[in-house]
C-alpha cells in the first residue's frame, strides 16, 4: 500500500478532509458559544396570574447557552413548574432576541381543599383567594365531576337552589351542597348510584318536602336521597330527621 501513490493519495486526503472537518466543529463550536451571541432582549407576554418576579428569576437561570446553545426544551419545563403557568412557549429571533410566551391556567373551582381546576380537568397548585365552587374527587375524574356540578346546578336553579359544590368521595358516593333563597345552606346526599335519577326524583318533589318546609318558617339542612321510595330531610330546627316514604 505504502508504494501505491493512488493509495497514498486517497489516505492523504482523507486525512486532510478529516482534520479540515474537525478544525471547523471546533471553530463553529467556540463561535456559537461567544459572548456576541447572548440574549440581549428578553419579551415575556401574556403573564396576569403568575409572579413575574418568579417568571424572571427562572429565565435568568435558564439562559445558560446563546442564540444558538440555549436548551429551549429545558427552559419550557423549568416555566411549567411556576405556579399558574400551564405552558411556555419560546421563540428566538435574530440577532439578540427571545420571546416568551405564557399559557396561563384558568381556574374553574376550587378541587379537594388543596388545589384548583380548569374547567378542561386540569388541575394544579397556586395561590388563589377568589370565590369558585368547591368540587372533590380523584384527579382522573375531575372532568366528571365538572360536568356533574355543571348539570346539576342548571336543574336546582330552578328550584332557587344555588349549588356551590359537588363532591365525589374515594367510596364512589355523590353529595351535592347549595344555598337556598333564604341564605339557608342544604346538603343533598346522593350515594353511588343512579345519582342523576335521584335528584331528578328530588326535583320533582321538592316544592311539597323541601320547599314546604320551609314555607312553614323549618329550614332544611341535610336531605338524604338513598332510599329506595322516598327521602330524609333534616331541618335546622329539628335534631330528628323525619323520613318522607320508602326505606334505604
Amino acid at each position: 500500500m505504502w508504494n501505491d501513490p493512488r493509495t497514498m493519495n486517497a489516505v492523504s486526503l482523507t486525512l486532510i478532509l478529516l482534520s479540515a472537518g474537525a478544525l471547523l466543529w471546533a471553530a463553529g463550536h467556540w463561535l456559537v458559544r461567544q459572548p456576541s451571541f447572548a440574549f440581549r432582549q428578553v419579551v415575556v407576554r401574556d403573564l396576569h396570574r403568575a409572579d413575574p418576579a418568579h417568571v424572571a428569576a427562572v429565565i435568568r437561570r435558564e439562559l445558560k447557552g446563546t442564540f444558538f446553545t440555549m436548551d429551549l426544551d429545558g427552559a419550557q419545563q423549568a416555566l411549567r413548574q411556576v405556579p399558574w403557568v400551564r405552558n411556555a412557549g419560546l421563540h428566538r429571533e435574530w440577532p439578540d432576541r427571545l420571546e416568551v410566551s405564557i399559557e396561563e391556567y384558568e381556574p374553574f373551582a376550587n378541587w379537594n381543599d388543596t388545589a384548583l381546576v380548569t374547567r378542561d380537568g386540569a388541575v394544579f397548585v397556586a395561590p388563589y383567594d377568589g370565590d369558585l365552587p368547591e368540587l372533590a374527587g380523584r384527579d382522573d375524574e375531575a372532568v366528571t365531576v365538572i360536568e356533574r356540578f355543571e348539570n346539576w346546578s342548571q336543574k336546582m336553579a330552578t328550584l332557587g337552589l344555588d349549588v356551590y359544590a359537588v363532591r365525589h368521595s374515594p367510596r364512589g358516593s355523590w353529595r351535592l351542597e347549595a344555598t337556598d333563597k333564604n341564605g339557608g345552606a342544604q346538603v343533598i346526599e346522593l350515594g353511588r348510584d343512579i345519582a342523576d335519577a335521584r335528584l331528578e326524583r328530588f326535583a320533582s318533589v321538592y316544592r311539597k318536602t323541601a320547599g314546604a318546609l320551609m314555607r312553614s318558617g323549618r329550614q332544611p339542612e341535610y336531605i338524604d336521597l338513598r332510599y329506595q321510595n322516598g327521602l330524609a330531610i333534616r331541618t335546622a330546627v329539628a335534631s330528628s330527621a323525619p323520613a318522607v316514604g320508602g326505606k334505604k
